[in-house]
């Protein structure tokens, strides 16, 4: 009997030991907001798939800076990227040759594949009648006619190798205006704007018949796609850098272009496009009931959990402010200048501190609820007319009592007011939590802009907007229930 347990413990020891050789590879993958940085997430995920890896694509996280600070965080282990973008904008070295790229990239704990067979680079485009009646062919062409009207997309406007390179080397005189990127070619096509940035394999300009001006001068430099991803992905899922590897030279610019097409113009999903390319089994998405039931937990997760957070933190300190006077209005003021923040800037402030997903989405989000909360739950303290506060007081109740019994219920309408106030506007200032990978009904309205459909954009629109009124009513009925008997009816009269 004692051998017995013997040899089962022993065996038990050696799967203990064994398990963690045999456990399956998991690794995660990110990608820009925008369609070609999407299609490149899902062929990693599925060329890792064949390979027998476990991957999670966090799509749509925003612009370079997001992700590039998500890899070294360790929030994503990959992402595409290009190399005139790596050495320009992240590393800053932009006559660095491959070596130095990977010290670099070394330093900060990070490798890279080799090309995958095309470069993007950044290109100007115009529509070819509007090019062809101002005789415009190159780049240097356009410092000819100040008139023109310039719509770049946001990122391009403040990178070192975007607008201020190119505005100097060729010596441009416009002004343009800032807009998204999918959004410009809408603008391009309606004469809203003359000229965009654009990507190379864009499948936009052939189907718009656009002209891409020549980079006479030679700015641009080199943007071949690779793969960035963590050093330490060798030793926790070897598989998956293969699996990246294996991507190496096989993806020309007319294959990306396609690719982009299917998706921009035929509608296709980045997953159902890469599967297609991989010659695998295309994964089944889900129904739009059921995206709209898991869009709606996690809004609904923001909100709550933002909100809780905020209660349990505001009213102390709208408390605090109506019994101390001077310093209520440090507090006052502090509160009203985090709601003048604007709130896309809050929400990546917080990815240096909470990485990104959710958590930051809700620190940005108590952040914006204290400020109702605050105010409102001082201003029914103060407005409390004084000889009701003399009678507590004169019949000996104490402070605290005072205050739960007295104080406090005459202030809750108004409380529950400012309460009502900040829900709401979490429910709407949430849907930018899609943009740090936080989820939500900012999801579908992000991917409906991007792929100019108008079904994603209502799809989270229609229930973000149901969801406020259903917050709004809901709060109106506990008001009610929760208001005194007597209140109700002196508000009544």
């Amino acid at each position: 009997m004692r051998a017995r347990v013997l040899r089962v413990w022993l065996l038990c020891l050696i799967a203990s030991i064994g398990l963690p050789a045999f456990a399956a590879e998991t690794a995660t993958v990110g990608s820009k907001n925008f369609t070609e940085a999407v299609i490149l997430g899902e062929l990693a995920v599925g060329q890792a798939r064949k390979s027998g890896v476990e991957v999670t694509h966090k799509r749509q996280l925003g612009g370079t800076r997001i992700l590039w600070r998500a890899l070294e965080e360790g929030d994503i282990d990959a992402y595409a990227e290009y190399t005139g973008t790596l050495k320009q904008e992240l590393l800053q070295q932009p006559d660095a040759d491959p070596a130095q790229v990977t010290a670099a990239l070394a330093q900060h704990g990070l490798a890279m594949t080799g090309s995958l067979g095309f470069q993007n680079t950044y290109a100007f485009g115009m529509r070819k009648q509007r090019a062809q009646q101002l005789g415009i062919r190159t780049l240097s062409d356009l410092a000819r006619h100040p008139d023109l009207k310039l719509g770049l997309s946001n990122e391009f406007l403040q990178r070192a190798d975007g607008w201020p390179g190119v505005r100097g080397a060729y010596g441009l005189p416009q002004q343009p205006n800032g807009l998204d990127h999918d959004l410009a070619y809408r603008a391009l096509q309606s004469g809203a704007i003359d000229v965009t940035d654009l990507y190379s394999t864009d499948a936009e300009i052939p189907a718009y018949d656009l002209v891409v001006l020549d980079d006479d001068r030679r700015y641009f430099p080199d943007y071949q796609a690779v793969f960035l991803y963590r050093q330490d992905l060798a030793q926790r899922a070897p598989g998956f850098v293969q699996a990246l590897q294996q991507l190496q030279g096989r993806i020309d610019a007319a294959t990306m272009q396609r690719l982009n097409a299917q998706v921009k113009l035929e509608h296709q999903s980045e997953s159902q496009a890469a599967a297609a390319w991989l010659g695998v089994d295309a994964p089944q998405g889900s129904g739009r009931t059921a995206r709209i039931v898991q869009r709606t937990l996690e809004h609904l997760a923001l909100v709550g959990v933002s909100l809780g957070l905020a209660l349990i933190v505001a009213v102390p300190l709208g408390i605090f402010a109506a019994r101390r006077p001077r310093l209520g209005q440090v507090v006052l003021s502090l509160t009203g200048v985090l709601q003048t923040l604007p709130s896309l800037a809050v929400f990546v402030f917080m990815i240096p501190i909470f990485g990104i997903g959710a958590k930051p989405a809700i620190a940005a989000l108590f952040l914006y609820s204290l400020l109702p909360i605050v105010r409102n739950t001082h201003a029914g303290l103060t407005g409390i007319p004084r000889d009701l506060r003399e009678t507590a007081a004169a019949i000996g109740l104490p402070p605290r009592t005072r205050l739960w019994r007295v104080e406090l219920p005459l202030a809750l309408r108004t409380i529950l007011a400012g309460i009502k106030t900040a829900a709401v506007i979490n429910v709407g200032t949430a849907t930018l939590g899609a943009l740090i990978g936080a989820g939500g009904y900012g999801q579908p309205i992000l991917t409906g802009i991007r792929l100019d459909n108008i079904g994603m954009i209502l799809e989270g629109a229609v229930p973000a907007a149901v969801l406020a009124l259903l917050v709004q009513g809901v709060f109106e009925v506990f008001e009610r229930v929760m208001t005194p008997r007597g209140l109700r009816l002196a508000a009544r009269a």
